[in-house]
């Protein structure tokens, strides 16, 4: 068979990723800190993007687009946009074709990725240090500030290190010092090895020991201790309580912590009178010395939206304006800036400035309205919760809310993760709405996981010492309100709570009444 080169002409479609359809992927995910965070950055690369202040004019900045081109996100309790136009005259038509697509075609993109980890965010945070000043010749910068120093929280690591530049005169001594003390958690406990470090330093593990040993002896007591028995030991020795039987009970905490009684008892020796006193003696001592410190700062759990009951009985639903960051493209300046470029590199500068300024706004638009309509379908679909309270929370998948309001899975994921909603049953994560089904029995309506882990804690906190209740008898009050659930399911739910077994609870429970009495 003869072979011979030809030309043939074939035409397909296929989904192109530009870095502006990247970005309004990323920007649907991101938690309301991160999307500041992140406009700010723009703010500060685009000279065209402006920040509308509170107060200020449909005209602010020059911006000649109307409303919606502005990029502002709708006004909160206004609803959602039925329209996806997000095509832009300056554009090239492939972009405008994935733009109308962006809500039902991610899937094609990602479809089996998971939602991005919460990360942390520098930027946002208020640090409470002074900024430095000039002070020569006995003048004060513009920014100092006195009251800088008179709210500046006193960390663990500060007051350490001020304990050690009293108690430690020799240098090698106090590098040595500081280098542990930059090992102590938040919590207060050293978590290095003294072998790295004394490597790492070039000295000898006995002087890493001896200083560690030193630094044991500083406030708070128990700091630095490697760990729970060693912070207590610490704390009991500076009481003068760590007889031969208290050693004894620290060796043992884990008996201890599963309430056996009798067993702590023969190993410390000592009768139940005498054992009492030492586990009271123990519970008044500071498991995490270190917390009594401030570590950094915290920043409020801030809701993206607000659900609230309506006059007529239904449930308003509204964005938390505060959190959505409102920006413009500056249409004049940009006319006025164009006129004076002259050579190909500023006026390619402008162009990508003024189209990727312009895709930030429509980006937000979009981003807004898409939290909105997701979280309206979520209310509506669990109403009974905010009416009666987690008991009555409902199976819920991704699926469900995506072919309700006409989108891909992937986008509902990516939207309600890092987001929060303020309902009367108070501030929840979007995901928590969603839990898989547990049947019923009778073949009535099925049970959302979550209301059932709800009902096992219930149950639970309701018991009594004379009637603990195992397992089994879970399952058996579960399927008397028509749960059918196995055993090992009860079990992994339980152990999901951190509540421990019928046997460790019995003990417990034994153990406060005795003290009790």
């Amino acid at each position: 068979m003869a072979m011979s080169p030809k030309l043939e002409f074939r035409q397909s479609q296929s989904l192109v990723m530009t870095p502006q359809l990247m970005q309004a992927i990323k920007l649907l995910q991101l938690s309301n800190m991160e999307l500041v965070a992140y406009v700010e950055a723009e703010l500060e690369r685009n000279p065209l993007l402006e920040r509308i202040t509170e107060g200020e004019g449909g005209d602010a900045g020059g911006d000649s687009n109307a409303e919606p081109e502005r990029g502002e996100a709708p006004e909160p309790g206004g609803e959602p946009s039925a329209s996806n136009d997000w095509t832009d005259n300056d554009a090239e038509p492939s972009r405008a074709a994935m733009e109308t697509q962006l809500d039902t075609d991610l899937g094609n993109v990602f479809p089996d990725d998971a939602p991005a980890e919460r990360g942390s965010v520098g930027a946002g945070s208020t640090g409470s240090s002074p900024s430095t000043g000039e002070w020569g010749g006995g003048e004060r910068g513009e920014d100092y500030n006195p009251e800088a120093f008179l709210t500046a929280e006193t960390t663990l690591a500060d007051h350490l290190e001020a304990q050690l530049s009293v108690a430690v005169n020799d240098p090698m001594r106090r590098l040595i010092g500081v280098n542990i003390i930059g090992l102590v958690d938040e919590a207060g406990y050293f978590t290095g090895d003294v072998e790295q470090l004394a490597q790492q330093l070039g000295v000898t593990a006995a002087e890493v020991e001896d200083v560690l040993r030193l630094i044991q002896s500083f406030e708070p007591s128990g700091v630095c201790a490697r760990n729970l028995a060693e912070c207590l030991a610490i704390q009991l020795k500076e009481r003068d309580r760590f007889d031969p039987a208290m050693q004894a009970l620290v060796r043992n905490l884990e008996l201890l912590a599963r309430h056996d009684r009798n067993a702590l008892k023969r190993v410390c020796a000592v009768d139940a009178e005498d054992l009492a006193d030492m586990i009271g003696e123990i519970r008044r001592l500071d498991p995490k010395p270190g917390l009594a410190f401030g570590s950094g700062v915290v920043h409020p759990l801030v809701p993206d939206v607000y659900v609230r009951p309506g006059t007529d009985g239904t449930w308003l639903v509204e964005l938390n304006s505060e959190t959505l960051p409102r920006v413009l493209v500056n249409q004049t300046y940009h006319a006025t800036v164009v006129k004076h470029a002259r050579s190909p590199e500023e006026k390619s500068f402008l162009a990508d400035c003024l189209q990727s300024a312009s895709w930030l706004t429509r980006s937000l638009d979009q981003r807004a309205r898409t939290i909105l309509k997701v979280a309206s379908e979520i209310v509506r679909q669990q109403d009974a919760f905010l009416l009666h309270g987690v008991r009555y929370l409902r199976p819920l998948n991704l699926r469900t809310v995506a072919d309700a309001i006409g989108m891909h899975e992937s986008t509902v994921s990516r939207v309600t993760s890092n987001k929060y909603i303020s309902t009367p049953r108070g501030v929840v994560e979007m995901k928590f709405f969603f839990s898989s089904a547990i049947s019923a029995s009778g073949g009535g309506e099925a049970h959302s996981a979550e209301a059932v882990r709800h009902r096992i804690k219930s149950l639970i906190e309701a018991e009594t010492a004379d009637d603990v209740l195992s397992d089994d008898t879970l399952v058996q009050k579960l399927k008397e309100v028509g749960i059918d659930i196995a055993r090992r399911t009860v079990a992994k739910y339980r152990e999901g709570m951190n509540i421990p077994s019928s046997v460790q609870r019995r003990r417990e429970k034994m153990s406060m009444r005795s003290e009790a009495i």
